[in-house]
């Protein structure tokens, strides 16, 4: 059994990594800005705490004492690379101020690569009505490739047909860095057990990791 805290506990995917952590028999704090807003999430072996992942000290006392840490944010009202960038800068000095090695970022389809030095953001056909956005991720994703060796990140990034209705069948493939064939598609469910199991046996270091069925 770990003790797995996890940011942005009460979007869809981190509500879904919450309750697959828990129902593996974990320890999970699920962190999030305003508890109140979230009544029902804790439960079981789910604790809830207020937290600000763009603050490292307040990083760092939300997950002093855990084995792991999960991220999954998501927020309208900041500019996405001030958002993401910012978060992952603050993930890494508290997580390394906590002294917890292993962290793993819910990323985005478009920073993965259709060919070697191709991201998917970088293709003429993308969408510029969601460049900004990507940026984001991508600039979040260049601070967690600048880490300091202690801290063990790995970004899991769904396809471009992420379901949240989709059945939790337990299968899924990897793809390294790599856009799945035909941009891939997998259920909400099926990609919180693909992050579990890389928290529970790490196999992958350092790097991103398309998931798909």
């Amino acid at each position: 059994m770990a003790r797995i805290a996890v940011f942005g506990a009460g979007g869809r995917a981190g509500r879904l990594l919450v309750t697959e952590a828990a129902d593996r028999g974990h320890q999970v704090t699920a962190v999030v800005r305003d508890p109140a807003k979230y009544p029902g999430l804790a439960a079981g072996s789910v604790t809830v705490v207020a937290g600000d992942v763009a603050d490292p000290a307040g990083v760092a006392a939300a997950v002093a004492g855990h084995d792991a840490v999960i991220s999954s944010i998501y927020r309208e009202d900041i500019d996405p690379t001030e958002l993401y960038e910012g978060t992952a800068r603050a993930l890494l000095a508290g997580l390394g101020e906590a002294g917890v090695g292993r962290l793993v970022v819910v990323g985005l389809a478009a920073t993965l690569e259709t060919e070697p030095g191709v991201r998917v953001l970088d293709t003429p056909d993308f969408p510029e009505s969601f460049r900004t956005f990507a940026l984001g991720h991508a600039a979040g994703l260049k601070v967690l490739r600048s880490a300091p060796p202690h801290i063990d990140w790995l970004v899991v990034n769904p396809p471009m047909n992420f379901e949240w209705e989709g059945a939790r069948t337990g299968r899924y493939r990897l793809y390294g860095g790599q856009l799945p064939p035909g941009g891939g598609r997998v259920s909400y469910a099926d990609f919180a057990i693909a992050a579990l199991d890389e928290i529970e046996t790490p196999r992958h270091h350092r790097t991103q990791l398309a998931i798909a069925d």
